[in-house]
């Protein structure tokens, strides 16, 4: 069973190729601090190769005092993510920190100090803006400068140095998810027409910045960078996604990175095969693989490791379950974001024999 080999990822030797992928949960504690709560929920899939934590903001500013999506910007956040990794790691497992900045997909009433989100470019995200107030529409951002954009990249190298002091094996950034470095990436977000838009060299260039300042702190082979070329999630898109993000891919290549995690539906793969010629790193694969799929994808190298989500929001021993053929519990959807225990840490295990 492909899915059960060991895999070296940089220095970690991972028992599976099976990867807990980032599950934003808005559950974080008061001031974005992650609790007992969280530390049980990781704790539980500590069976993963990797886990991979949820979106975790680097930006003291950007989420204001709404206490659902975890923060790394100060050692409150420190002490309270030292709770999940020492969990993870007594349990056996490796995680990761996913550093993110909502950028333009936030709101005023998100903000510290209720000012506008920022962005590339001064061009509002679709859709809402989960607040203290329900959903609101997303606003024109601030187009940020270049000066701020060097405090930006300063932000994730402080929030990898805060998630190295909290006991994490390495980092991923986020670069998906029509977030601040996926807005940077995409032509659709980003008119710039200065040194970080118009080609897509110059697009990339604050997520390459932002990988080397992150290096510094945790060698390049502990970080890893994620990427969702098609998806329109946040209102995203792009003129030409294929040869921009191989592009992209080809100029990540150009660092040792733990690996590269690509968001595009296993049913209709156009962009990850091509990727897979031009970044000769480890490759993770996500988005609607089932087992047979994702054995048939590193039985076939068309990646090395596979990320799966709502089977491990269901499942705490979901590699377990996939070993041995065990059914797999159903998702309860109406508890994915609704705070508290329930559809969090209490969905069942396999009972021993």
């Amino acid at each position: 069973m492909p899915l059960f080999s060991p895999f070296q990822l940089g220095p970690l030797t991972l028992p599976n190729r099976i990867v807990m992928a980032p599950l934003t949960r808005r559950r974080a504690g008061q001031g974005k601090v992650p609790t007992e709560l969280n530390a049980l929920h990781y704790e539980q899939r500590a069976s993963a190769g990797l886990i991979i934590s949820e979106s975790t903001e680097v930006d003291p500013h950007s989420g204001g005092d709404v206490p659902t999506r975890p923060g790394i910007f100060n050692q409150h956040h420190v002490a309270g993510w030292r709770q999940v990794t020492d969990r993870v790691h007594a349990a056996g497992g490796r995680i990761f920190l996913q550093l993110s900045h909502l950028g333009r997909a936030s709101h005023p009433l998100l903000m510290s100090k209720g000012q506008p989100p920022i962005g590339p470019s001064a061009l509002a995200a679709e859709g809402s803006a989960f607040t203290s107030e329900g959903p609101k529409p997303f606003p024109v951002p601030r187009e940020l400068d270049a000066a701020e954009i060097a405090v930006l990249v300063d932000q994730f190298a402080h929030g990898a140095v805060l998630g190295k002091q909290a006991g994490f094996d390495g980092v991923e950034i986020q670069a998906a998810n029509g977030y601040l470095i996926d807005t940077f990436l995409r032509d659709g977000s980003n008119k710039r027409s200065d040194a970080y838009g118009g080609t897509v060299v110059k697009r990339a260039r604050f997520l390459l910045e932002v990988v080397e300042a992150v290096a510094k702190v945790w060698g390049e082979e502990r970080v890893g960078v994620h990427l969702s070329p098609l998806n329109s999630f946040n209102g995203m898109s792009d003129s030409d996604p294929v040869a921009h993000f191989v592009k992209i891919a080809k100029l990540l290549d150009n660092y040792a990175l733990s690996y590269l995690h690509v968001i595009e539906p296993a049913q209709d793969a156009r962009i990850t095969p091509l990727i897979r010629e031009v970044f000769r790193g480890p490759l993770i694969l996500s988005s609607g693989y089932s087992q047979r799929l994702a054995e048939n994808a590193i039985h076939s190298r068309a990646g090395d490791l596979v990320a799966f989500g709502e089977a491990f929001i269901a499942n705490p021993d979901l590699p377990q379950r996939f070993r041995i053929g065990a059914p797999l519990n159903p998702a309860d959807r109406a508890t994915f974001y609704s705070g508290g225990p329930k559809g969090y840490t209490d969905y069942p295990t396999l009972q021993p024999a």
